[in-house]
């Protein structure tokens, strides 16, 4: 493993997080750095490129520039539509120290180093030879496909839902979030795991799966569903019968003899 080539793409990606970060001052919000997150894997996977001496065409740079151009599209609109979001400011309430230096370091530069580790199989795949796509990269890119559709069916969905006065305060269980309370976060782990089986196909790099099993842990159980259902239960009603009927994670059939519900209705 050349150290120097990941430690590069993980300087690109702080240098990137510095420069972005003063926006944050003058907008006094910092949530538009979840429209970063996406973008940033493109970044990784163009600085990787260039490090490599690697031309462009990797089907993991074009697998990561699909995802995380509509997703990062998605989520800046969001932004500029709805404004600052609540879990940002609660992390600046936290602060002891100026809140801007805390942003910096807590919400920047702690997402830029997050960012490089779930990308690693994206830095490996740029610097690899390219190479014929096998039944792995097969099942990769059916996996990714899966993925993409879940989280862009998702997401339309909750945004149309969400557009809708009369849903205001209600839980969004219709379409995909009938069969998982996170379609959105489901289709994010299958697109990372698809990407991973892609880069992997070579017979190389297979420790880089730390990138898609740390993503997929922490859009179960830390800052992804976990946070989001701590502060569902509290502000939707019928939040907790949704979770009594619906799988949390893996899509499947809602259990019979209750109503509905949903996820990311905040």
């Amino acid at each position: 493993m050349d150290y120097l080539f990941y430690l590069s793409n993980l300087g690109v990606m702080l240098a990137v997080m510095v420069a972005l970060w003063p926006i944050s001052i003058v907008r006094d919000d910092p949530s538009y750095i979840d429209s970063i997150w996406p973008i940033g894997f493109i970044i990784m996977a163009v600085s990787a490129g260039m490090f490599a001496g690697t031309a462009l065409q990797q089907p993991a740079f074009w697998m990561t520039l699909l995802w995380g151009g509509r997703l990062g599209l998605h989520l800046f609109t969001r932004w500029l539509r709805e404004g600052a979001d609540k879990r940002y400011e609660a992390i600046k309430a936290r602060a002891k120290i100026n809140v801007h230096l805390f942003v910096l370091i807590y919400v920047f530069l702690m997402q830029g180093i997050l960012l490089w580790l779930v990308s690693l199989p994206i830095q490996h795949a740029m610097a690899a030879p390219e190479a014929a796509l096998g039944a792995l990269a097969m099942i990769g890119l059916g996996l990714f496909a899966l993925g993409f559709v879940f989280e862009t069916v998702g997401d339309w969905q909750l945004s149309k839902f969400k557009a809708d006065p009369a849903n205001e305060g209600q839980v969004m269980d219709k379409g995909l979030w009938r069969y998982t309370r996170h379609p959105n976060y489901f289709g994010d782990a299958c697109v990372f795991w698809g990407i991973w089986l892609v880069t992997i196909d070579g017979g190389a790099g297979y420790w880089t799966a730390i990138g898609p099993a740390f993503l997929t842990f922490t859009l179960v159980k830390w800052s992804g569903a976990a946070l989001l259902e701590k502060n569902l239960k509290r502000s939707r009603p019928g939040y907790l019968d949704y979770i009594q009927r619906t799988r949390g994670f893996i899509p499947w059939f809602p259990k019979k003899g209750s109503a509905s519900g949903e996820d990311n209705a905040a």
